[in-house]
């Protein structure tokens, strides 16, 4: 093999290539594995009573293997009651640009605190 093709040969193996055909190839390989196995973000319960709390994501092609997937990734020690799973696509979130606008008119609006209210000592959660 000459030195000409075996520096080919290197070039063509190593990962961080900026030969643009490979750069185009890589982005519409992720591209179909993100159509074929979309993101979904997880949600678990502790406890019944508590909040849903979210743990992290995972790639699955359906909800089904998502909730599958879920359970064996977040919750191998029995830490979980209920498990929600969510397309990442389907998540809509505030602007954070607009932030004053979306919750300063909460400002003036105290009596929604929970500290007006008495709590039960039989919730014990809050």
């Amino acid at each position: 093999m000459s030195a000409e093709n075996k520096g080919r040969e290197v070039n063509s193996q190593n990962p961080e290539s900026t030969d643009p055909e490979s750069t185009d190839r890589e982005s519409a390989d992720r591209e179909s594995t993100e159509s074929l196995m979309p993101l979904w973000e997880v949600f678990i319960r502790p406890r019944s009573g508590l909040n849903h709390k979210h743990v992290g994501s995972l790639h699955a092609p359906d909800e089904v293997m998502a909730v599958q997937a879920a359970r064996d990734v977040y919750t191998r020690r029995e830490e979980g009651n209920s498990i929600w799973v969510v397309k990442a696509t389907h998540i809509v979130a505030s602007d954070p640009d607009r932030a004053a606008e979306n919750f300063e008119p909460a400002a003036d609006k105290i009596y929604r605190h929970p500290s007006f209210y008495d709590i039960p000592d039989e919730v014990g959660h809050m």
